[in-house]
């Protein structure tokens, strides 16, 4: 078909036709650019373009240059580096088969055997639904595997008036100034609830009130946020675990009102956590849990009158407190407020109460602990020895690859049900391996599968 015959075609053609075809055309083309302009992000990086220029970061070159925010720098760079293991996905791209927002939601989850699949599942679906159905699945999941609660990242958006936004601007400050190192967004607002949830003020119990309820069958928990049960991920069921209160089990008159089986319950409490039955627990409860088979998740309610049995006997954890002087024992770490008590080994794996086997951390490095992102190890002169996920000494420089590897590999093992104890084994042995020592974490996982010896 020739050029005057396009022109008349298009001449017949319905206004609504033109427009639409326009439209498609555009969003092809779009696509075909947002691909390309991924692959020249990634070179300008690797170029270091933004030093030639003579720019503090590559993300104020970016912003300068397109105009985009460093966020969405960050997540453009994210899903370009994923696409360069993800063929099909790339294709599409190029194509303009699907659009660069699906392809971005696409990259949180498909690896190169789950690709095909993810594609498959994506046809005919809008954004929001591809956003809910990945929401509910990890990385190297296929589109059918279980649904799982996620536990994500949510936005805060606030709407105040002038005088408001001034005050809070000088709150952040005063906050990030006495904590005495810098406090992202996420940290302060953090900070900002713990202030006002405070608890009794006894540094015998934990400082800010919380409540948690967490599975005994699968282990995972959910956290009651304004009435709302919001999932949360298993480094603040292991953050609890170190240093919280219990509530007793579910009377079984409780229970059957609620049709269900005896399952441990939790209402508010200082950093409230409960969990699978403490194996050194010798009460009569603790043991006819231990005997019941693991319940599956079950909506459930609170005895009457719970009793709440402190995770670290008080004067323990006051007599830590003071041995450490009330600081985090990260080196170099100044924060001094919302203190918890972390179990070096823990407590699911045998480790006790004992001053020796306790340390003082902030809750950020708390969190990083349990995250996989920092390696704790005590030493028999009693001094303690922290390490990133790439074995580098805290506060060396790191291999920011092996670190996100080894940290998500951790999450990983921990969510399949595998202990620390076991899962740190097994990252040690492959950080150990030279030939893996830049392997990606989709590689690293399938090699700790075959490694992991679970103890049981």
């Amino acid at each position: 078909m020739n050029a005057l015959e396009c022109n008349r075609r298009s001449a017949a053609e319905p206004d609504w036709i033109q427009a639409h075809s326009a439209l498609t055309r555009l969003a092809r083309e779009r696509a075909a650019a947002d691909a390309e302009e991924g692959r020249c992000l990634l070179r300008a990086l690797g170029a270091s373009v933004h030093v030639h220029l003579g720019y503090g970061s590559f993300a104020e070159y970016v912003e300068r240059a397109l105009g985009y925010k460093p966020r969405t720098t960050q997540e453009k760079l994210r899903v370009a580096e994923a696409l360069e293991g993800l063929p099909e996905l790339a294709r599409a791209l190029d194509k303009g088969e699907l659009g660069w927002c699906a392809v971005r939601e696409l990259t949180r989850v498909a690896v190169s055997d789950t690709e095909g699949a993810w594609l498959a599942a994506a046809q005919g679906k809008t954004i929001r639904q591809l956003e809910e159905l990945v929401a509910t699945k990890s990385l190297g999941d296929a589109p059918e595997a279980p649904v799982t609660p996620p536990a994500r990242s949510r936005v805060l958006r606030f709407e105040v008036a002038p005088e408001t936004y001034a005050l809070f601007r000088d709150a952040m400050r005063e906050m990030r100034r006495s904590a005495g190192s810098r406090l992202d967004d996420d940290a302060v607002l953090l900070v900002m609830a713990r202030h006002l949830l405070a608890g009794p003020g006894d540094e015998g119990r934990a400082p800010y009130q919380v409540s948690l309820t967490v599975c005994a069958g699968c282990g995972r928990g959910e956290q009651l946020g304004g009435g709302e049960s919001v999932p949360i991920g298993a480094e603040v069921v292991a953050m609890a675990d170190c240093d919280g209160q219990h509530i007793s089990q579910l009377s079984n008159r409780a229970a059957n009102e609620n049709g269900a089986p005896d399952v441990p319950s939790v209402a508010p409490a200082n950093d409230a956590h409960v969990g699978a039955p403490d194996p050194r627990d010798d009460s009569p409860g603790a043991a006819a849990a231990e005997a019941a088979p693991a319940p599956a998740c079950v909506p459930v309610r609170a005895a009457p009158n719970p009793r709440a049995k402190q995770t670290i006997p008080p004067a323990v954890r006051r007599a830590v407190l003071a041995r450490d002087r009330r600081r985090c024992r990260v080196p170099g770490c100044t924060h001094g407020a919302f203190l918890d008590i972390h179990h070096i080994r823990a407590r699911s794996e045998g480790g006790r109460h004992d001053p020796e086997n306790l340390a003082t951390l902030c809750s950020a490095h708390h969190r990083a602990m349990h995250r996989g992102e920092l390696v704790l190890s005590s030493n028999h002169d009693g001094s303690l020895t922290f390490r990133h996920a790439d074995g580098t000494a805290y506060g060396h420089a790191t291999a920011p690859q092996v670190v996100d590897a080894q940290a998500k590999v951790f999450a990983a093992l921990r969510n399949l049900g595998f202990r620390e104890r076991e899962v740190r084994a097994v990252l040690a042995e492959l950080l150990a391996d030279g030939e893996l020592r830049d392997a990606t974490a989709e590689r690293l996982l399938r090699e700790a599968l075959c490694r992991i010896r679970p103890n049981r």
